[in-house]
């Protein structure tokens, strides 16, 4: 697929979704061989988090679902840290939201969590540095998260005097189990990448120069071996297979998936390829194959 590369300078986007241009400030974006790199590029700040990077990054991922070159996304920081977590420049005042008269103003890194959980292609973390609040929380809605050994992560809302964000009460104790979560949060210390590994944080854990390659590479195997639609509907099989109450409802999806995938040229290029023992190529693109069924469910309404 085509590469686009951004610098800062030049980092400029149209999104497929609005018409709009945009300007990104505190993302890089970068799409090369199919696979699109977003960083968190405030160094001089840890990467700390803004409504602008809000923002910016709900935009980005809108403009990764709208790109069929995209096949899979990686999540890194730029300097020495992931995301030191909100940006604590207003003081005392940081956490303190004017609100609408009966309306309950929206949590704004909830609704990059919501947008990665949306999203169509699978999401890498490649934490390599400092990730601590929302810099953790934001990826608990990716797919997979390698770390540095010079990470560090920390659930500190308690030690602010606020509570967890960014879907995380729901995300965290499906990905560490309710005792774990329980504790990081409780006790909102900070922890290294070894415990976020054996309480099942992290997939692994590399050296500082190792990590993007890592993350590289296992995107690379998806966009070089998978069907993308088929990883699409996947991707949102799974994680909104967490909230159904019983398998017979995996059952019902699962088969109409299958129907609906198994007629397709997708279809019969995986097993030709496979027979043919070369490598397949997969006709069908997310813009135009998804199933009329998708999407099996809305997202609930905010109040």
């Amino acid at each position: 697929g085509k590469d686009v590369v951004q610098s800062p300078q030049e980092n400029m986007l149209s999104s497929a979704k609005t018409g709009e241009t945009m300007q990104y400030e505190t993302i890089l974006y970068d799409v090369r061989h199919g696979v699109l790199t977003i960083t968190l590029n405030r160094p001089e700040r840890l990467n700390a988090f803004t409504g602008t990077m809000s923002q910016e990054l709900v935009a980005a991922f809108d403009a990764a679902d709208a790109d069929d070159n995209v096949r899979a996304v990686i999540v890194t920081g730029a300097g020495r840290a992931f995301c030191a977590g909100a940006d604590l420049a207003g003081g005392a005042e940081t956490f303190s939201r004017a609100a609408a008269e009966g309306q309950v103003p929206r949590d704004i890194a909830g609704l990059v969590a919501l947008r990665i959980f949306r999203c169509l292609k699978p999401v890498i973390a490649a934490i390599n540095g400092p990730a601590v609040g929302v810099g953790v929380t934001m990826t608990l809605p990716m797919d997979i998260r390698l770390a540095s050994t010079e990470a560090k992560f920390g659930f500190a809302f308690t030690r602010r005097g606020i509570v967890p964000e960014a879907g995380s009460s729901w995300f965290l104790p499906r990905i560490a189990g309710i005792s774990r979560a329980m504790e990081w949060c409780a006790t909102g210390r900070v922890f290294g990448a070894a415990e976020a590994t054996q309480g099942g944080l992290l997939r692994e854990v590399h050296a500082p120069e190792a990590l993007l390659p890592a993350a590289t590479a296992l995107a690379r195997e998806i966009a070089d071996n998978t069907a993308p639609v088929s990883v699409a509907l996947t991707r949102q099989m799974l994680w909104q297979g967490l909230g159904q109450s019983h398998p017979m409802e995996a059952h019902r999806l699962e088969s109409r998936a299958l129907y609906a995938r198994g007629k397709t040229a997708d279809a019969a290029e995986g097993v030709t390829s496979f027979l043919e023992k070369r490598a397949p190529n997969y006709p069908d693109q997310i813009s135009t194959g998804m199933p009329d069924f998708y999407p099996w469910r809305d997202e609930p309404e905010y109040f």
